[in-house]
């Protein structure tokens, strides 16, 4: 169980702190949720502390992490799709994951297609996702601001 004040990432919706642990009752239930604070979107969400394990929620990578998530993002290779249709469910599978590694490989991905040609509706919304989700986490995990981590990893993309 995680408490009070610890970071932690909700797959999906990105890093977040646990502002409070609340018991509410929705729809005839009463549960337990973690109260999470999204800085990066100034969104909050409530996740039920039961599930929490099972849709994937963990702490934050630590800052030492996040330093090698920089070199790995350097180095990776993209995989690219030719089917658009394949590219996004695969991209999605990665995002769902909850792995930041996996995530990371998304936006770098997407952002050395989107410099070929324009990337679909679809597949924009899905950069900008994972974009969020990968910021989110590594501002909690270095104490940076949004903006100096997206130059980072835009300087690391144009490589």
């Amino acid at each position: 169980m995680y408490q009070v004040g610890e970071k932690i990432v909700y797959p999906m919706h990105g890093a977040g702190i646990v502002q409070a642990i609340e018991e509410k009752e929705i729809l005839g239930e009463k549960q337990s949720y973690y109260v999470l604070k999204i800085p990066s979107s100034e969104m909050k969400l409530m996740v039920p502390v039961n599930s929490a394990e099972s849709i994937g929620v963990r702490p934050v990578i630590s800052s030492s992490d996040a330093k090698k998530l920089f070199n790995k993002i350097k180095d990776q290779d993209d995989e690219d799709y030719p089917n658009w249709n394949k590219r996004y469910r695969e991209n999605l599978s990665k995002i769902k994951t909850g792995n930041i590694v996996e995530v990371a490989k998304v936006v770098k991905s997407l952002s050395h297609r989107e410099m070929d040609k324009p990337l679909s509706t679809c597949e924009k919304k899905m950069l900008t996702n994972a974009r969020h989700i990968l910021v989110s986490e590594l501002v909690l995990a270095t104490d940076d601001n949004a903006e100096t981590i997206e130059k980072e990893i835009d300087a690391l993309i144009a490589l």
